[in-house]
């Protein structure tokens, strides 16, 4: 019951309409209650005495209690309805909101699939038992201690031979509670990889379709969904023992009524009347059990997924915004300093960068290359405080970023990530996306500045053109130019090209690269910005104005184009495998670019 206490103060702006709901339901319950007290008086007092006008109005007075009982039980359904979607409404915004302060550290933990059940499956679960709780969860113990005490009023004697059903009946109700949660924790496990098999499948397919890997997705789908299906079953089985076993006590209690109650009948100690409310308040004492075993199953997946709602809620962002946390200071400049950075990924042993020692001043162009899995995104990313060093430190304008305001951060800095990715809506509100007041020649310069600007005009709509779900009308390089355009209109202090001209030919490229040194996309009164550029092509970081070169996560080597083909044979590698001209090549390429600088 932990999980559910967690998740009870979302529930206490709705205390008002669930009181309202609990008290529908407690007239509906008396009323219940009042029908064998009447039945009782309609045989003792009106058939078998013979009285027409008794048995009229008693039947009068239980029609008039069944319409106003409805009444109230509509009254509770409504109410109960509208305080389960409230609160799980805010727990799912709770959630989603969490999400959203997750570090990149936090959301390498939890798979896209296992989020969205966690925000589907497991919200509606508990939702279920927010409204079963109001309904059937209150009415159920109203009605048996309403029924044992009304049994031990019509006849104390008979109430007491039943006392050692009820109790085996609770003992089994109990048994079956506690061992549904485990069932249901491990059925929602497997609906979270059913649903991470999904996601990969549908977001992929495209892929799939190429390399014709259709049936290899189709068994992997099969074993995910064959996995769920039979734990499925192991809990519908379960379950299907529980209502047989419920139901055999309350046959049995039957026949213990009408056993020793028919012995009283027949000795005079009883009525006939008295037998029959007794049988109803029996069968309304068991029917409650009969709830409970739905409630039982209700209440063991709505306590799983609260677990699992709340292992997400309990998470604590990796990257922590410090107490003493300040906004940058006026008229950042944009410096950036790793001073010994050593970092590495989650509970890993291996480093992913070892004692990096970098400044890029304010205004200029870094490029980082290097091969896979050197590490360049992995340094980028800590600009932006995405992960935290796990050692030394990562300065802006001369403060850790440890010590900054992460939302000031982020204002002075655009990113273009190695995937780009687009949102459902136009082309414009999609270059807007960073800053939504920027009026229309602001968006047109930005994308010109990006290389957008022509291929947008060719569309019939232009900028007003809608862009489908992950942009798969559009290819992947104008994709590429659109998320450019989006960076660009920030106006950022700190610019991140993370391999982001990958899907882009050469020649486009190159313009991209005028335009952002031209600075035309930003106004006269703002500096440029400091750029990071990551690329696998060494022709895009020629003319940057510091070039770095990292292998195995360790800085190999940094300086100007010229200055590492003189002295970095891994640079002279590189710079030979993309370009060719091989060593007696470098000092001519080094006397153009001295001559160019002149």
């Amino acid at each position: 019951m932990q999980p559910l206490l967690k998740l009870l103060p979302y529930a206490r702006p709705y205390w008002k309409p669930a009181v309202v709901a609990l008290l529908f339901l407690t007239a509906v319950v008396g009323m219940d209650l009042a029908i064998p007290r009447l039945i009782e008086h309609l045989i003792d007092e009106g058939i078998t005495a013979h009285n027409t006008p008794v048995v009229i109005q008693t039947a009068l007075i239980m029609v008039g209690f069944s319409l106003t009982s409805l009444v109230f039980a509509l009254g509770n359904n409504y109410t109960s309805v509208a305080v389960g979607s409230g609160v799980a409404r805010d727990v799912r915004e709770a959630l989603f909101l969490k999400i959203q302060s997750f570090s990149y550290g936090n959301l390498d933990d939890f798979t896209t699939g296992n989020l969205m059940v966690r925000l589907t499956s497991d919200i509606s679960a508990f939702e279920r038992l927010v409204m079963v709780a109001l309904r059937i969860g209150t009415r159920a113990p109203l009605l048996m201690i309403g029924s044992l005490i009304l049994m031990v009023y019509t006849n104390a004697q008979l109430a007491l031979t039943m006392l050692p059903l009820l109790l085996v009946t609770g003992a089994l109700l109990a048994w079956f509670s506690v061992h549904m949660e485990p069932l249901y924790t491990a059925m929602q496990a497997k609906l979270d990889r059913l649903n991470t098999v999904l996601q990969e499948n549908i977001s992929g397919v495209r892929l799939v379709k190429a390399f014709v890997r259709a049936d290899y997705e189709s068994e992997r789908f099969e074993r995910a969904n064959r996995d769920y299906s039979a734990e499925s079953v192991r809990v519908m089985q379960v379950m299907s023992v529980m209502s047989p076993l419920l139901t055999i006590c309350v046959n049995a209690g039957v026949v213990v009524v009408i056993w020793a109650g028919g012995a009283q009948a027949i000795a005079g100690a009883l009525t006939l009347g008295q037998i029959v409310a007794f049988s109803n308040y029996l069968l309304t004492t068991m029917t409650p059990l009969l709830m409970m075993t739905m409630l039982s199953n209700v209440l063991a997946n709505g306590v799983a997924s609260a677990q699992r709602v709340n292992r997400v809620l309990d998470t604590a962002p990796e990257v922590a915004v410090a107490p003493e946390a300040r906004a940058l200071p006026a008229g950042a400049q944009g410096r950036v300093a790793f001073e010994h950075v050593s970092f590495r990924y989650g509970g890993h042993s291996r480093l992913v960068l070892e004692d990096i020692n970098l400044t890029a001043e304010p205004g200029e162009t870094v490029a980082i290359l290097g091969a896979t899995g050197a590490g360049k995104s992995t340094l980028v990313n800590l600009i932006p405080r995405f992960y935290d060093a796990t050692s030394g430190r990562v300065c802006l304008d001369g403060v850790d970023v440890r010590h900054l305001d992460p939302e000031a951060v982020l204002a002075q800095i655009a990113i273009v990530p190695q995937e780009s990715i687009l949102f459902t809506g136009t082309i414009a509100d999609n270059i807007r996306y960073g800053r939504p007041e920027a009026g229309e020649a602001e968006v047109i310069a930005a994308a010109q500045a990006a290389q957008a600007h022509d291929f947008v005009t060719r569309f019939p709509e232009g900028y007003a053109m809608h862009v489908e779900e992950r942009g798969v009308n559009l290819s992947g390089g104008q994709k590429q130019r659109l998320a450019i355009a989006r960076a660009l209109l920030t106006k950022p202090k700190i610019l991140i090209l993370d391999d982001s001209t990958s899907a882009v030919d050469v020649e486009t490229e190159t313009k991209i690269q005028q335009a952002l040194e031209s600075g035309g996309w930003h106004s006269a009164a703002t500096r440029a910005p400091t750029t990071f550029i990551v690329a696998q092509r060494i022709s895009t970081v020629l003319k940057a104005d510091k070039i770095v070169v990292l292998e195995h996560g360790r800085l190999a080597a940094q300086g100007t184009h010229a200055e590492l083909l003189r002295t970095s044979p891994i640079y002279q590698e590189i710079y030979d495998s993309q370009l060719g001209g091989g060593p007696q090549l470098a000092a001519a390429a080094a006397q153009r670019t001295a001559e160019a600088a002149a």
